[in-house]
């Protein structure tokens, strides 16, 4: 039966797949990471003062570069410029994992668009560094078997699920979160994903995220029509609830812009380079994960040396053009590996048509502020199967191997400790804010580490 299921151009890499089969496709991978592509400049900008009315056209510009670039760096992944790219099912975009590196670089640059073009000279000479580290992958495959790289899956997938539950509820910044409305309409887009894709056939079930997705959307604009759609919080101040479509927006988006190289000077600074120089060896360390994943659980199959270096080669000169037009850096996006694995689509031209169209909403604002204003509910209510996917895709990967004893602890002391650690990161208080930006990030970066340490000093099991 899963054979059966499994025939078809879609769910092979080179298989042609016609357009009108590869754009609604390609267009779920878009709204699955539209937000989270958007979300680190947000978050890093604003803390450097580049918003409000004297920096807003700024800001938005650099919300346009971060599509435009998602765009070309996942067509570059997908088919290869000579070493850089491994031709695997992935869809890259701006990394969430700098977050707290970039945080810190503001806080003791004193923020301001010097720190904002400090961050961009560090990413430029971090993804030249991580290009690097991909040629030289081939000979420290060796530290990276299945035990280890199913482990950092297993915990890219746990460190998003907390995400996904969140969006599920509205996004925990929102004045209504865990509102009964934000609920059903979350549960509403899980139930309508989960009846498409199992009780029905062919291109419907294999776009059972698009089509939760826009249902979503319909029933968030019928909810407008019969709800009411303000509050009043604890302090007595009016506010918009979080599934509300803000249709403005979108009115007020311009149709066409062109994309702006540079937008920021590059700083060249020290106190910058020296941290985003580490989280770029993470970073590496994470996107063999992702396409270990997305191998594992798209294809069935482990990911090849080729493959993963070119992807991390990617990774690492896709980060670099991003940041020459004021972007952070572009890495594998974990929340596509998990809907990846969830379909079993990993067609190249589906995934293509999805890039073409993340460029299209760099070139054409008012396409990216219609996908914009999507509901965090929406999102989460497809996010939470995606994102548990990944986990399943790491157990797969670590029960390749047989569960010896030695596999055993190096999954337990990885997962109990260096996960345990990441997620509360409270333990690390007392420690320099190096280590804690470095590991109480998430639980993705110690439990990697844990695990390749393990797997070197621990004796090998006889045979």
């Amino acid at each position: 039966m899963e054979s059966q299921k499994r025939q078809g151009a879609e769910y092979e890499f080179y298989g042609k797949l016609p357009l009108k089969k590869a754009i609604p496709l390609g267009l779920q991978h878009v709204l699955a990471m539209f937000v989270g592509n958007l979300t680190p400049i947000l978050i890093i900008s604003g803390a450097c003062g580049i918003a409000g009315e004297e920096f807003g056209s700024l800001q938005v510009d650099l919300l346009q570069n971060a599509m435009l670039i998602a765009g070309i760096v996942t067509l570059i992944q997908l088919f290869a410029i000579g070493p850089v790219g491994g031709k695997v099912p992935i869809i890259m975009g701006t990394s969430s994992g700098f977050i707290g590196v970039f945080n810190s670089v503001v806080q003791v640059m004193g923020g301001g668009i010097l720190a904002y073009g400090a961050i961009m000279c560090a990413s430029v000479i971090g993804g030249l560094f991580e290009g690097i580290l991909g040629f030289l992958l081939k000979p420290l495959r060796r530290f990276f078997p299945a035990v280890v790289t199913g482990t950092v899956v297993l915990s890219i997938g746990l460190s998003l699920i907390a995400v996904g539950v969140n969006s599920f509820g509205g996004g925990n910044t929102a004045n209504d979160f865990g509102s009964v409305e934000n609920l059903l309409l979350g549960a509403a887009v899980l139930l309508i994903i989960v009846t498409v894709k199992h009780w029905m056939k062919g291109m419907a079930s294999a776009s059972s995220i698009l089509i939760g997705i826009v249902a979503g959307y319909i029933i968030a604009a019928i909810m407008g029509l019969v709800l009411p759609t303000t509050a009043i919080n604890a302090d007595g101040v009016e506010y918009t609830k979080a599934w509300v479509l803000n249709w403005d927006k979108v009115a007020n988006a311009a149709w066409f812009s062109v994309p702006k190289l540079m937008p920021v000077k590059l700083v060249f600074d020290w106190r910058a380079i020296i941290p985003v120089l580490i989280m770029f060896i993470v970073t590496a360390v994470e996107t063999v994960g992702d396409i270990s994943g997305v191998m594992e659980g798209g294809m069935d199959r482990e990911a090849t040396d080729k493959e993963l270096s070119g992807g991390v080669i990617c990774d690492g000169i896709g980060s670099s053009l991003a940041a020459l037009f004021g972007v952070l850096p572009n890495t594998s996006f974990s929340q596509n590996v998990g809907l990846v694995t969830m379909t079993k689509i990993v067609n190249r031209m589906a995934l293509a048509s999805g890039a073409v169209f993340l460029i299209l909403c760099g070139l054409f604002p008012k396409l990216a502020a219609l996908i914009s204003i999507m509901p965090q509910s929406v999102l989460g209510g497809a996010a939470v199967m995606m994102f548990s996917s990944i986990v399943i895709s790491g157990i797969q990967l670590i029960t390749k191997e047989p569960m010896t004893m030695r596999n055993i602890t190096i999954v337990s002391v990885a997962l109990g400790l260096g996960y345990g650690i990441g997620s509360s990161s409270g333990i690390l208080a007392h420690l320099p804010q190096g280590i804690q930006l470095i590991f109480g990030g998430s639980g993705i970066v110690p439990a990697a580490i844990v695990a390749i340490i393990f797997n070197i000093i621990l004796p090998k099991d006889n045979v």
